[in-house]
Order: structure tokens, then C-alpha cells, then sequence
């Protein structure tokens, strides 16, 4: 490895990686949450629970309070009351070089500033490890991270010459080399082509399939219904339901939080939810 992550960022003291949670157990919790923005109120008494093995999907309207929730397990933004622990302690309890080895973060808009490589940006994902015993995976996770979001073949390259939709890719492969028990992830799919959707969200679910706990926030409510396991719809800071996409992704409750009547349908193979704005034959006439 180039040394990258030891270049950019100070080492730090002995950390140990996280233990290693069973399936379904507590990763992140938020407890009573209330988040507030200046003197509005966004996030009101929020009660969520992350769980090892699973892919949970944060969907509601613009405004509803999901990028909030979001940076709140981050510990990115402070609250105003109610709790939010991370690997069982508060996230205030955590020091900040202890909390990267357990959550990683993917802000809606990634950006850098200085013309850095592809492999470069990659590689900062391994940061949190400097110093640590798992440095020495810094190499593998690196160039697997690349190989599986496919940005490998433009390694070289740099990052502020690519596309919207390739940033992101790289953007999320930093992610993954950071290899955290918990990946936050803030609309990830929003500047991708079909394919690149569908191959972000496999790998989201080879992670939680591999033990890891992601949650990701998602517009698109059939990509949410066909790949996560829970999805928490949020209504005006609350959350207005949570459990499996089947289960929560009812036309009325939908068409309510929405303000746009829908109708969901099961695909005519999978049976995975479709959501659809409703278009009555009048509604152009």
C-alpha cells in the first residue's frame, strides 16, 4: 500500500476492532430521538433499531426526516434529546477514531477538493486502521472494494475528472474498504444508471448477508421493497411504520405519506412489492 491513509491522517493509539455481533442483534439504536435544526424541529421522539444481518431502508418524503436520522446514528449531528448508541454506548462515549472503526458514512453529495486517484480516494476508507493490526489488509480491501462497485479499470484516474454516477461508485467503494460492522449510506443510488443500482444494492445485501447491519435512505420505494429486509417509512419527523417492505408498503398509508395516491402491486415473478403514482385514465383529460 502506498501509505496513503498514514500520509493523511495522524496515527493514533491502540484501537480494537469491533466484536463480532450475532445475527439480529442491536448494532445501532436511537432511542426518544429528537434532532433539531435551528428552531425547527426535524426528528420528534424517534425510537429505531439497527439489527446485524439486515438491510434497512429509510424512505418518506423530501423533508420527512430520513437524511436526518440518518446523520444522527452517524453521530454527525447532535440531539436534542433521546439517546443514540453505537455498538451498545452512547455515540458521545465513543472517541471519534473509536466510532470509524464501527460505522462507516456515505453522505448524499461525496466531494473533494484536490485532484486525488480513484485509488487514492478508495484507499482513505482504511484510514481508521492505521496503526492497527488490520492495516496490513489495506491492499486486499482496497482492491476489492474497486472490483466490486467496477471502478477498478480507472484506478488511476483522477477523481474529480469522472462522472456523477462514477464518483459515487468510488465514493461507496471507500465505504466498503473501511470494513465496518455498519454502513450508513445516504442515498446511494440517486446518480446511478440501471445497472450500477442494482449492483450498489447486491452488494448491500452480500453485507448483510455477511453480518453487517446497513441502512440506507432510498426515493425509489421498489428498489427498497426488493432489497431490504425492513424498511421505516418517515412522515413530518416520525416514523410512521417499520417492518418488512411487504408488510409496511401499503397503498393507503403511502398514498397519505406521499400526498400522491399509489397503488403497489407484487411483480408477477418475485411477488417483491412494486410502488407506482396511481394514473387514472382522466387524470390528463
Amino acid at each position: 500500500m502506498s501509505g496513503l491513509p498514514q500520509r493523511l491522517f495522524a496515527r493514533r493509539g491502540n484501537r480494537l476492532a469491533p466484536d463480532p455481533v450475532a445475527p439480529g442483534a442491536a448494532v445501532a439504536e436511537a432511542e426518544g430521538l429528537t434532532v433539531r435544526l435551528g428552531a425547527r424541529t426535524v426528528l420528534a421522539e424517534t425510537d429505531l433499531t439497527v439489527r446485524a444481518g439486515e438491510v434497512l431502508a429509510l424512505v418518506g418524503p423530501n423533508g420527512a426526516g430520513k437524511s436526518t436520522l440518518l446523520a444522527a446514528l452517524a453521530a454527525d449531528l447532535p440531539a436534542a434529546s433521546g439517546t443514540v448508541r453505537v455498538d451498545g454506548r452512547p455515540v458521545a462515549a465513543w472517541a471519534p477514531a473509536e466510532l470509524a472503526l464501527r460505522r462507516a458514512v456515505l453522505p448524499q453529495d461525496p466531494t473533494l477538493a484536490f485532484p486525488f486517484t480513484v485509488r487514492e480516494v478508495v484507499a482513505m476508507g482504511r484510514a481508521p486502521w492505521a496503526g492497527t493490526a488490520a492495516e496490513d489488509e489495506d491492499e486486499a480491501a482496497v482492491a476489492d472494494a474497486m472490483a466490486r462497485v467496477e471502478v477498478a479499470e480507472f484506478a488511476e484516474r483522477p477523481f474529480l475528472a469522472l462522472s456523477g454516477g462514477e464518483r459515487a461508485r468510488v465514493a461507496f467503494a471507500r465505504i466498503l474498504a473501511q470494513r465496518t460492522p455498519l454502513l450508513l449510506l445516504d442515498e446511494p443510488t440517486a446518480a446511478l444508471d440501471l445497472r450500477h443500482q442494482e449492483l450498489v444494492l447486491n452488494v448491500c445485501r452480500d453485507r448483510a448477508a455477511a453480518g453487517d447491519a446497513v441502512v440506507v435512505v432510498l426515493h425509489d420505494l421498489s428498489l427498497a421493497a426488493a432489497h431490504a429486509d425492513r424498511a421505516a417509512v418517515l412522515h413530518e419527523g416520525r416514523i410512521a411504520a417499520d417492518g418488512p417492505p411487504e408488510e409496511v408498503f401499503d397503498a393507503a398509508l403511502l398514498s397519505r405519506v406521499y400526498r400522491q395516491p399509489v397503488e403497489v402491486i407484487p411483480h408477477p415473478r418475485t411477488g417483491e412489492r412494486i410502488v407506482l403514482p396511481r394514473r387514472d385514465d382522466n387524470a390528463h383529460a
